[in-house]
């Protein structure tokens, strides 16, 4: 897991580090910074989900940094802490497990809208599985690779706070073994928050 945290990292660093030095389009930072309330809404589908395993759906917090290339063009990776979810089979309580799953995602954002700043994205989340806590005998395959999709709006307030709203979708899977299959979690993230440019 370290590894890949700190490959994710050095992706985010390589995408400024060409214009670690560029100017302001208009006078701001290109930097940007998020928080939000977020919704997950797991799919709970595949094999697993066919035999009845699923987990819970819940509210978490995110926070996101973006980085505008251009005023249209920005990388956003998206950052929360490992969230526990509880695993049930045919919605009886079977046990527990967290998941860690930071996403970079490749933005365009609509410029000629005022205040209201629509934007889609599209990019890679890697999920690591911890802290699994189910019966004897069962155990879940720990690392996740996926693709995200997102579509949302800022709306600003002044030259640096916005509202933000984001949804996005989330491709995450692991596999459960003694055969009970592959879970796919696949949630559909709603978040509300404020966002700063610097």
């Amino acid at each position: 897991m370290k590894k890949t945290l700190i490959a994710i990292a050095a992706a985010a660093s390589a995408l400024t580090a060409g214009t670690a030095f560029a100017q302001s389009f208009d006078g701001t930072s290109p930097w940007q910074v998020r928080v939000r309330a977020l919704h997950l809404d797991s799919e709970n589908g595949g094999a697993a989900g066919d035999a009845g395993v699923s987990i819970n759906n819940k509210w978490i917090p995110e926070v996101d940094v973006s980085y505008f290339f251009t005023p249209n063009i920005a990388a956003e990776l998206v950052l929360t802490y490992p969230q526990k979810h509880s695993v049930y089979l045919n919605d009886a309580y079977l046990g527990s497990l967290k998941h860690l799953p930071p996403t970079l995602l490749a933005q365009y954002h609509f410029t000629n809208f005022g205040a209201f700043k629509p934007y889609v994205g599209a990019g890679i989340n890697y999920t690591h599985f911890s802290s699994v806590n189910l019966p004897a005998g069962l155990d879940v395959k720990r690392s996740s690779w996926g693709g995200a999709l997102q579509v949302g709006f800022d709306y600003a307030l002044d030259k640096n706070w916005s509202l933000n709203f984001d949804v996005k979708k989330v491709y995450i899977d692991t596999k459960i073994n003694n055969n009970i299959g592959k879970l796919k979690v696949d949630p559909w993230l709603v978040g509300v928050g404020v966002g700063y440019r610097f």
